[in-house]
């Protein structure tokens, strides 16, 4: 961000975030309440190849642009911190480690709430549109009660944990006040996820990239006024640039909410008078979201003990610039987790509508995609490391500390430019296999893999290879991440992932026989779980 613009709050959500989020996400919503609300399955016209690009492009890119803002936000908020004098880098290792304590136990409900996406999306293929909003209000209230049960514990906890990992006083207090106030006031954040993946369902993620965008300036300006004490407000440092991600966060909440609970989203799906707690809709969140989150958040408390214990063991400088990298990383596999957020969506929605051989077309692309951009950003890693890690570098650092950093983080960046076409196969697939209602393998898979190669092997390095320090960790996540990616890659081409129903209409019934039919797959003991049929002919019991 070359300029910051010093705007009030008022001035701001006026002119960057209510009016042209409202206006388009009103105009979007009226042309879809031309008609009325059909109970039909939606079947999309038999689409040319190009087509198909496009429909995956008129999705992921509003997607891939909203993960790389919130990337961007993290992505700032460490190159902000890496200016505070006077320099250290236990600015970026503080800001990292705070992050990541409060990110960990949030990741949970992200994996949790990402499958109001897939509920979304099938009934808008399978042509019952109004049911999606009573999973997003239901996340909602998920949200609230993990806020107080887990979120506010954890943070009174975080400076015992802090201390208990790191015996430098400087870093313990600068990640103790950072993860303590994002944890506080994570609520807002929280809510966000689960109202922006009903629009993500609803194939309308413009909504999303707006407040996005919106949040994303907000945050900027907050850190300017914040970190560096601009217009009179104290100068806070790291601290400050927690409470820029606060106030970003707040307007990336309040955006969504009020297009979610608009008069025109209202009379079309009846958004308002979905809120109330339904112990139905949770359950089916649950059985099928407890796996996303068992993977998401195995995941980040496994990358967190990589950055905290195994890397954490050779030094703060050794921290810093794991974490330089992780910020790249982010900037490289974000994009592709937009892409997968969308192949959720095309997915559930073909595969609600009884289409699963568009479904698998559509994936393909997707995964395409995912791939191109992510060898793009393998060669540019490659290609200009020494002066990506250098951006991060204070100039009044002194040139023996900033050497050491630099040396460490473009080795590691060379490891990272390996696996990264590894990586966008991974990340890409869990969309697709979350669409369809496969969450299962995808949690067990992550939670078997983090906890043996990332742990386990990182430790190994550790004791073994102490001499390569923490190029030996980075090693193992490396192989974690080559192996994720083949074996999603196994399940999405010889997995069941076609033939599982979440809404049940008689043309997905039909389209379950059918695509077992043509694999050669046998239908005893197959199940449609959405309309309670066994689909090898033995009825059970079809739930309401």
């Amino acid at each position: 961000m070359k300029q910051v613009v010093a705007w009030n709050s008022r001035t701001l959500l006026q002119y960057v975030g209510f009016r042209p989020v409202v206006r388009f996400a009103g105009t979007k919503i009226r042309s879809m309440s031309n008609s009325e609300p059909s109970h039909q399955p939606a079947h999309p016209a038999t689409p040319t190849a190009a087509s198909g690009l496009w429909e995956i492009l008129r999705i992921a890119a509003p997607s891939v642009a909203t993960m790389t803002s919130y990337t961007a936000m993290q992505f700032v908020d460490g190159l902000m911190v890496s200016r505070i004098t006077p320099a250290d880098p236990v600015y970026i290792a503080a800001q990292f480690n705070g992050g990541l304590m409060a990110w960990v136990p949030q990741s949970l409900m992200a994996g949790l709430l990402g499958v109001v996406n897939t509920f979304v999306a099938q009934n808008l293929g399978a042509g019952k549109a109004r049911e999606g909003p009573s999973y997003a209000w239901n996340g909602v209230w998920i949200c609230v009660l993990w806020w107080l049960a887990v979120l506010v514990p954890v943070a009174l906890a975080a400076p015992l944990a802090f201390r208990a990992m790191s015996d430098d006083p400087a870093l313990v207090s600068h990640s103790t006040s950072y993860a303590q106030i994002l944890l506080f006031f994570a609520l807002p954040g929280l809510i966000t996820r689960s109202i922006t993946q009903y629009f993500y369902g609803m194939h309308m993620p413009m909504v999303v990239l707006a407040a996005a965008l919106a949040g994303n300036a907000t945050n900027v300006f907050g850190n300017w006024v914040f970190i560096y004490g601009n217009l009179g407000a104290p100068e806070l440092g790291v601290a400050g640039a927690a409470w820029g991600t606060v106030l970003g966060t707040l307007v990336e909440a309040i955006i969504p909410l009020c297009v979610f609970l608009g008069p025109s989203l209202n009379a079309r799906f009846a958004t308002r008078a979905a809120w109330r707690f339904r112990a139905d809709r949770v359950r089916e969140i649950a059985r099928l979201g407890w796996a996303p989150a068992l993977m998401f958040g195995s995941e980040m408390i496994t990358w967190a003990y990589f950055v905290m214990v195994l890397v954490g063991h050779f030094g703060k400088d050794q921290i810093a610039a794991s974490a330089i990298v992780l910020r790249y990383m982010h900037l490289s596999f974000m994009p592709a987790v937009g892409i997968g957020f969308a192949l959720t969506a095309v997915v559930g929605r073909y595969l609600g509508a009884g289409q699963p051989e568009l479904a698998r077309q559509r994936a393909m692309l997707g995964i395409k995609i995912a791939m191109i951009y992510m060898g793009a950003c393998a060669a540019c890693i490659l290609i200009f490391r020494e002066p990506m890690v250098r951006l991060f570098m204070d100039p009044s650092l002194s040139p023996e500390r900033a050497a050491q950093v630099i040396d460490v983080g473009v080795k590691i960046m060379i490891v990272a430019a390996l696996f990264q076409i590894f990586d966008a196969v991974g990340v890409t697939l869990v969309g697709v296999l979350r669409g369809a209602g496969d969450t299962i393998w995808p949690g067990v898979m992550t939670l078997v893999l983090s906890w043996t190669v990332i742990v386990g092997g990182g430790h190994a390095a550790v004791a073994l290879v102490p001499q390569i320090e923490a190029l030996g960790p980075w090693i193992a996540a490396a192989a974690y991440i080559v192996l994720f990616g083949l074996l999603m890659a196994y399940r999405f081409f010889f997995g069941p992932w076609r033939s599982i129903r979440l809404v049940h209409t008689p043309e997905t019934a039909a389209a379950s026989l059918a695509t077992c039919a043509s694999s050669g797959s046998s239908l005893e003991g197959l199940h449609d779980p959405a309309s309670g049929i066994d689909l090898d002919g033995r009825a059970s019991q079809t739930r309401d």
